[in-house]
């Protein structure tokens, strides 16, 4: 399908699939998914939404928002997202979508990084903010309530292909996030390469159901999950969470063809009893990049669902991202199949040079033709250095590093940035290393991931503390994890915590890195360090 020459925006694709099938469902939920906000499930036609969607349009329209305003979005991964997303997008007004998961501190720089002009959502979610004197910038506006005037410039009350779609964050190496500018060609593009991969991931011209558990903020949601079946007219599940005990039935009674997930996911179903409800889908294939070898053969005997593995960043989107669909069964560990037509790559050594094959080196990718940076991220939003460096010499530099297989594959190999990749989640271990340095009693820290059998990686904290604090190492380790809650979300949490009278540090004084990544693995595997992931699970609920 060519999304790219068909369509402008994601609301004109979605535009397109109302007019031409307004009884098609667009959002489904079955009863047994269990949302809190909808016990009995729904099943909402594009012509439904699509009558929400430009009554919002005009609320919006009347208040003067366009291109040149960004609206902040607290609405999860309910109808309502897409109503507002979509209302938005046909004006040229960029969307930010909330991690729900974010402490005040995280959401107040996001929301002043953005530059918000406004931001919607939840009772739950807008009641905190607005009574807070340092949230009234952002004007938090209840879902339903009036929308105030814009109070930025306004180009025009319309999208193209360069307007930008949405701002998502992103970890990087400088220790907070950036906000990756994404335009409505990069949703896009990155529907079109969802679209093309053609293999046991090839899509149904009419009549896909694609159930996905994971958010909205993610472009693995956005991107493939939402413009992908807007772009055909296919139906979207949009499950709140993960819930294992509900997995099976949710996929049955919504009627999905296809289901996203992460590598965490298989694991865990598979530690489920047998149950009648794993067998009732019409799953023809699920969308799961990282999921461990073991895991992925078991899975796809025990439940008949072939896994797709791939690479992709926020900052590449479809414009370089590599699938297993045309791969057979059984391919290797790590193997992360095979690049997008139109990307080119290199992989190179640490001088620049291109390394020999079957070595690993960094990835460098681009998009073929005149125009290399077609199709990517527009830019690290307020920091024209950071994306400018990371397309030094005309390729985008990824920071992961790959090797090419003797079967012509691409292979993970391991990542060059100081980052977790926890249950799919991007965690900078420096924003972490900020906020545990702040605790009391801490005199250092160095913070690196560990590899974990369900979630891929686990956040590990070596600490350096005040002797005198040290006492009871376990009471000191939980009352810096409790006081970090208050600051950055669980997941961000140390998972472990280890206490060093010194760090290891390089020639120029700096952490070793990779030293600590070895000692921290060591800890782990031989249990000399504490495990605080129960009291973290337990933090999250607060």
């Amino acid at each position: 399908m060519n999304v790219l020459g068909r369509f402008p925006s994601p609301h004109d694709a979605f535009r397109s699939s109302a007019l031409r099938s307004p009884d098609a469902p667009f959002l489904i939920a079955p009863a047994s998914a269990g949302l809190p906000y909808a016990r009995d499930g729904f099943r909402l036609a594009y012509g439904t939404i699509a009558g929400e969607v430009e009554a919002a349009r005009q609320v919006y329209a009347r208040a003067g928002y366009g291109r040149g305003a960004r609206v902040a979005l607290l609405l999860d991964n309910r109808p309502e997202f897409f109503v507002h997303w979509l209302a938005l997008n046909a004006l040229g007004v960029s969307i930010v979508p909330i991690n729900p998961d974010l402490r005040p501190e995280e959401l107040a720089f996001q929301l002043t990084l953005a530059d918000a002009d406004l931001a919607v959502g939840l009772g739950e979610r807008i009641a905190p903010l607005a009574g807070r004197a340092d949230f009234a910038a952002f004007r938090p506006v209840e879902l339903g309530a009036a929308i105030p005037d814009s109070r930025k410039t306004v180009t025009a009350q319309a999208g193209d292909l360069t307007a930008e779609c949405a701002l998502l964050f992103t970890s990087g190496s400088t220790g907070k996030p950036k906000g990756c500018i994404l335009s409505n060609r990069y949703f896009l593009q990155v529907a079109q390469w969802y679209h093309g991969q053609g293999g046991i991931a090839a899509l149904q011209p009419e009549g896909e159901v694609n159930l996905t558990p994971l958010p909205m903020f993610h472009m693995n949601a956005l991107g493939c999950s939402a413009v992908g079946m807007m772009a055909q007219g296919g139906a979207v599940v949009p499950l709140d969470r993960f819930h294992a005990s509900r997995w099976w039935a949710s996929v049955a009674e919504s009627g999905a063809t296809v289901v996203h997930c992460l590598g965490v996911i298989p694991a865990i179903l598979l530690q489920l009893p047998p149950s009648p409800d794993e067998r009732r889908h019409k799953v023809r294939f699920a969308f799961a990049p990282g999921v461990d070898v073991r895991h992925r053969a078991a899975f796809e005997e025990r439940y008949g669902i072939r896994i797709v593995d791939a690479w992709a960043m926020t900052e590449t989107g479809g414009a370089a991202a590599t699938t297993t669909a045309r791969v057979p069964s059984g391919f290797g560990a790590r193997c992360i199949g095979e690049p997008a037509a139109g990307m080119e790559y290199r992989i190179v050594d640490e001088q620049g040079g291109d390394v020999a094959a079957g070595q690993a080196g960094e990835l460098l990718v681009r998009a073929a033709g005149a125009e290399p940076r077609a199709g990517f991220f527009s830019g690290y939003l307020d920091d024209p250095v950071a994306t400018e460096e990371a397309w030094q010499g005309g390729w985008f530099h990824t920071g992961d590093f790959v090797r090419t297989g003797e079967d012509g594959l691409l292979y993970f190999f391991d990542r060059k940035k100081s980052i977790v990749r926890r249950s799919g989640e991007n965690i900078a271990v420096l924003e972490v290393e900020s906020v545990l340095q702040r605790q009391e009693g801490v005199r250092a820290t160095a913070v690196t991931p560990v590899p974990d059998e369900l979630r891929g990686e686990e956040v590990f904290a070596f600490i350096v503390a005040d002797p005198d604090d040290i006492t009871d190492k376990a009471a000191f380790a939980e009352r810096i994890a409790r006081a970090s809650a208050a600051l950055i979300a669980y997941h961000k949490l140390p998972g472990y915590v280890a206490f060093v009278t010194e760090l290891p540090l390089s020639a120029t004084r700096k952490l070793a890195r990779g030293e600590i990544k070895q000692l921290a693995a060591k800890a782990v595997s031989e249990g000399t360090a504490l495990d605080l992931r129960a009291l973290k699970a337990g933090l999250r609920k607060h």
